[in-house]
């Protein structure tokens, strides 16, 4: 896929996502503030989030885009790694957040104090955030997964995030409107629960963008599927000094290989362009690829 194309329908796929994230945090506040719900109000802020990283996907995309240049040998495909670390980063900070709220009202509970019970709108509201954001989680991560964004599938990650932490806000303001005055505790627990959710997929996220910006090596399948697509060259032996990274979604590839010392420079090329083209159909176009060609011993 043309990197033009991409990255446009990244921004479709994002633009979706960051209206409905702002039309979601905008009615949720509207329901926490009439509702009287503290926790459709966190709700809201997590969906605010939401939008902030639509925001941040659809300026380092941009950057990313952008082809190698005399400072950028490269690319700029970090940019958008970056981008998912942030998100990362985002949920974590979401996730811990939630955490320490939910902790301190049940903390409050324990010495005594009764929680407001809210009103049946930031019920309703609640419900409908669950099905749009479980709806856009869908969308986001198969277009994602096609368009092989790391970024835009932290993104939906992080709609996954605020459609847990709807159920949550849900069945707290659910119990709190029907169970009375007793069950309102269990606003804050669901609350905590669901950051733990939010942390885990933040720690994953965080765990794959901070792999690649650490340049860490692709996976052993991975190198060994390349040193097969190598040998299945006529004349080629001995793959080695294999060296592989990712910059962005594409990938960096630097090996030695090993040629009959009597062949013309002019073969030994030729085999090395066969090599680069059976690499770029396997991995992208945009494979970033280097051989070294040595004398067979």
């Amino acid at each position: 896929m043309k990197q033009s194309i991409r990255e446009r329908r990244i921004y479709h796929v994002t633009i979706v996502g960051g209206v409905v994230n702002f039309l979601l945090l905008i009615i949720k506040f509207a329901a926490g503030i009439v509702g009287r719900s503290s926790a459709m109000i966190a709700d809201a802020i997590h969906s605010l989030s939401d939008f902030v990283t639509d925001v941040i996907v659809i300026v380092f995309v941009r950057i990313s885009s952008k082809p190698a240049d005399g400072t950028h040998a490269y690319g700029h495909g970090k940019y958008e790694t970056m981008a998912t670390a942030v998100i990362g980063l985002i949920l974590l900070g979401v996730g811990v957040g939630v955490f320490l709220e939910g902790v301190e009202k049940i903390w409050a509970v324990i010495n005594g104090k009764v929680l407001q019970s809210p009103g049946m709108v930031a019920f309703i509201v609640a419900a409908v955030s669950i099905v749009l954001k479980e709806l856009l989680y869908r969308y986001t991560v198969d277009r994602g997964r096609k368009l092989n964004s790391q970024a835009v599938i932290a993104n939906a990650w992080h709609h996954r995030s605020d459609a847990l932490s709807s159920i949550g806000t849900f069945v707290g303001i659910g119990c709190a409107i029907f169970g009375g005055e007793k069950w309102r505790v269990l606003d804050p627990v669901a609350a905590v629960v669901v950051s733990v959710f939010i942390v885990r997929v933040a720690v994953e996220v965080l765990k794959t963008s901070l792999a690649e910006l650490l340049e860490h090596s692709l996976s052993d399948a991975i190198e060994s599927e390349i040193k097969q697509i190598i040998l299945s060259v006529e004349g080629v032996e001995a793959p080695h000094n294999l060296r592989t990274r990712c910059v962005g979604n594409n990938y960096v590839i630097d090996v030695h290989i090993r040629m009959d010392g009597s062949l013309t420079l002019a073969h030994a090329h030729n085999r090395t362009i066969v090599i680069e083209q059976l690499l770029r159909q396997r991995y992208g176009s945009e494979t970033f690829v280097s051989i070294h060609v040595e004398p067979r011993r």
